[in-house]
Parts: C-alpha cells; structure tokens; sequence
C-alpha cells in the first residue's frame, strides 16, 4: 500500500512498513504530517527504502527556497530516488500548500524539471511529501475507492514535512525528533537481547 486505507483485520507483522500520515487542524490552519514505520526488522531493500525516502524529502527541502520553483524540489526528490537509486516515483499524489485549507496551491510534485512551475514566495508554507515505491511507479484505488496500493505489490515509503519558504534556508514547521528518539532508544533495547 501506499498511502490512505482503512483499518481491517489483517494484523501488521514483522518485517511489514506502514505509513502514517496525519492532518492537524488548529486554531484556523491545516498542519500535515507522515512518517513511514517498521514492524522489526524488514529486508534490506525495503531498509533502504525508506532510508532513501526520508533522505529525498530533505533533498527537496533544500531547494525550498525563496526564489527557486516548485519544479526544483520536484527535480531533488526525482533524481535522487527515481534516476539514482530505481525506485518508482508516484505521479498521481503530490505535496501542497498549506493554510486555511489542507490541500491548497501550488502542488508540489514529487518528479518534475528543474526551475519549473510555481515560484516559492517568503512565507509561503508548503507540504513536501515523496512518496516512493520499491518497484514501478504506477499505482492504483482500490475496491474501497481510497487506499492507493502499488500495481506491482512491492512496498512503498513516505514522508512528509510542513515547510515555511524562507531566503537561503527552508524553515521545517514539523519535526520527526520524538519518533526518531523512540526508534533509537527501540533499536538500543532490542540490541540487548
């Protein structure tokens, strides 16, 4: 799966990634949120999945900033995954801007040419979000009409940061800092048994 689906009864087991991606709404303003987690320990290609995945979400965020164009976050996240390493780069689910509504212009795709699209204004406060499949690119709805599954079965990451577009330097309005902490302190417990 890639992203959305509903909760059934098939149980997660090891080896198993799944993503959780969560809107917040406060105080007037949309928050969005991912992070893509491991049940124990999975095989390596899908380690490095998701290792590639989060590290393409900060390639796109260095090229967040005021001036460039969503184009050029596209490009970073693209080539990194898609062109370097052979993963699929999902087409039909794309990052946005972020306000008084969840999903608000520019999109933010996760492939694209270079000093394309949308130009990034200070202040401007988008949602970067790869979403990367092991195998092809192509995905799709299933019967539900929401869960968006790979065509070709293999596994699929994502990540998500809210970013404030600034000069020289994207400010990142999210943080994985308690999850990474907790994934740490796990991979340190289960390293003593």
């Amino acid at each position: 799966m890639v992203v959305h689906g509903f909760p059934n009864k098939n149980q997660l087991k090891e080896g198993d990634i799944i993503s959780v991606d969560i809107g917040i709404y406060l105080n007037g303003w949309h928050g969005d949120h991912a992070y893509t987690f491991a049940i124990g320990e999975p095989e390596e290609a899908v380690k490095q999945l998701i290792k590639n995945t989060k590290e393409a979400l900060y390639k796109g965020i260095e090229k967040a900033i005021a001036g460039n164009r969503v184009g050029d976050i596209a490009y970073a996240i693209q080539n990194y995954t898609e062109r370097e390493r052979g993963y699929g780069v999902v087409r039909e689910l794309v990052g946005h801007g972020l306000g008084r509504h969840l999903h608000e212009d520019p999109q933010v795709p996760n492939y694209g040419k270079r000093g394309t699209g949308a130009k990034l204004k200070e202040g401007m406060v988008i949602a970067i979000e790869p979403m990367i499949n092991l195998g092809t690119k192509n995905v799709y709805h299933d019967k539900d009409g929401w869960t968006i599954r790979t065509e070709d079965g293999k596994p699929a990451a994502h990540y998500e940061h809210n970013i404030c577009i600034q000069k020289g330097k994207a400010d990142i309005l999210s943080s994985f800092t308690e999850i990474e902490a907790a994934e740490k302190a796990n991979a340190n417990l289960c390293s003593d048994y």
